[in-house]
């Protein structure tokens, strides 16, 4: 299918330069790996990720969509400071945490199942499993639960005592961000062009990317004021207005008018909504991406190197799972060099 090429303005190119530069020059979030291990609970507390299972199977049984929420809670989380559950903390007269974020107020979800498997490690081993950990095995068994690739989590992560609004008001990607600004920010956390892909695609970024997503992309949903823009913008011009596409667009108008309506939802990918697959990057082929953000991989004119991703991740399942597992190790691996504790309520530091 023939792309739509979108102009980049030379502010755009010389931003994704400049990104690029960053990345290069500082790995900005990231610490060194090495700290986490894939036996740092072997002896303190060896039926933490059964446990963390457990509670997940049990979580998406209930509701296949707590898959997606988990997973974007960890993007998110990872996304600001590294993975150290600052995005778990509550407001206190002192601080504003990250949950009053843009992109993610009245958006971001699943803090009282992160409470639940929470709760149940403290039973277990009291004060030793972190908020941080909980949710990077957590997002693992999601992925898996949901039909999509296994990984081995590393953990040893600590919990960071403070959030940052600001941070995740700026460093979380957005649904209607160019292609070089996400570039940029994915590349700023030490992560490539292929992660961000891979990532993307599936986790969401809507809910379960941001507010505008409900994540993963390939597991979730996104609300209606997140894709009003797109749906009565370039959506026709990019799936070039075809019978199908037509009909799904005109379903979209109707569950998203063009006002009012905005906690509407539609699945970012139609075709298997509740399942980890590769169905997403068709969308994108076609044209159909809900989010800009998620068809500029494809249709944008710097999109050469994208676009060649998402049709190789459309044509080769496998490919695109191993990437996912790999990039989601990866993104894990961002954490906060300053460390921290391992709090007994996700939602508030030690005492």
């Amino acid at each position: 299918m023939e792309k739509n090429m979108n102009v980049i303005s030379c502010a755009e190119a010389v931003f994704l330069f400049l990104g690029c530069f960053l990345a290069i020059v500082s790995n900005l979030e990231a610490q060194d790996p090495s700290k986490l291990s894939l036996d740092y609970y072997s002896k303190s507390c060896p039926t933490a990720q059964q446990v963390v299972r457990s509670e997940m199977e049990c979580a998406v049984r209930a509701d296949p969509h707590n898959a997606a929420i988990i997973l974007r809670l960890h993007f998110h989380d990872c996304f600001v400071q590294g993975c150290d559950g600052s995005v778990l903390l509550d407001d206190t007269v002192s601080m504003i945490g990250e949950k009053q974020a843009d992109q993610n107020v009245n958006s971001l979800k699943g803090f009282d199942l992160v409470d639940k498997i929470k709760e149940k490690l403290e039973a277990e081993c009291p004060g030793v499993v972190s908020c941080a950990d909980l949710l990077a095995v957590a997002a693992k068994d999601a992925v898996v639960l949901v039909g999509g690739p296994y990984w081995d989590v590393p953990v040893g992560r600590l919990d960071s005592k403070k959030a940052s609004l600001d941070q995740a008001n700026t460093d979380i990607p957005t649904s209607d961000q160019g292609l070089a600004t996400l570039i940029s920010k994915f590349l700023a956390k030490g992560l490539s062009v292929t992660d961000m892909v891979a990532l993307v695609g599936t986790t969401s970024y809507a809910l379960i990317f941001h507010a505008a997503r409900e994540r993963s992309h390939t597991i979730g949903v996104s609300r209606c004021v997140n894709i009003r823009d797109r749906i009565y913008g370039d959506f026709q011009l990019t799936s070039k207005s075809e019978a199908a596409s037509s009909l799904y667009l005109t379903k979209l108008k109707e569950t998203c008018p063009a006002r009012g309506g905005d906690d509407n939802t539609s699945p970012i990918d139609h075709v298997t909504p509740t399942v980890f697959d590769n169905a997403f990057f068709e969308t994108l082929l076609h044209g159909e991406g809900l989010l800009n953000s998620d068809q500029e991989m494809y249709s944008s004119l710097i999109g050469f190197q994208t676009a060649d991703i998402v049709a190789k991740y459309w044509a080769d399942t496998a490919a695109f799972f191993k990437q996912f597992a790999d990039s989601m190790v990866r993104m894990g691996n961002i954490t906060n060099p300053e460390g921290g504790e391992a709090r007994k309520n996700c939602r508030f530091v030690n005492a």
